[in-house]
């Protein structure tokens, strides 16, 4: 369950807007510029699970542009548990829904597709 936007401060209700710009720009319209566009001058991704991101607007830049934009399958499915922000951060608890049918060198590096369900 999402925090009430009632509840939030400016601030918070900013941070929360900002992310929900991001997410939409990498998953439904899936633009680089876009995505770009919600991030600082200076970005750093890291995706802790297999530490694959850039430090770096050049990096940044690739990593979304070769290996997250274009490696997400037809069909990915984003499922908003719970959402929690603070003052100087918002965590979602989402599941990420697809079927692998592609390459995912962000998630799944040197795993080939297996059709399955995830």
């Amino acid at each position: 369950m999402r925090q009430d936007p009632k509840t939030l401060s400016p601030r918070q209700q900013a941070l929360a807007d900002q992310w929900d710009a991001h997410t939409r720009a990498e998953f439904e319209e899936h633009s680089l510029a876009a995505t770009l566009a919600t991030m600082t001058a200076q970005p750093w991704v890291t995706h802790v699970p297999v530490i694959t991101g850039g430090v770096g607007l050049e990096q940044v830049k690739h990593f979304y542009g070769t290996y997250f934009i274009p490696c997400q399958p037809p069909g990915t499915e984003i499922v908003h548990v719970s959402r929690t922000v603070g003052e100087n951060r918002l965590v979602d608890e989402i599941i990420h829904k697809f079927t692998h049918t592609i390459e995912m060198p962000w998630l799944l590096p040197g795993v080939p597709p297996t059709g399955k369900h995830v």
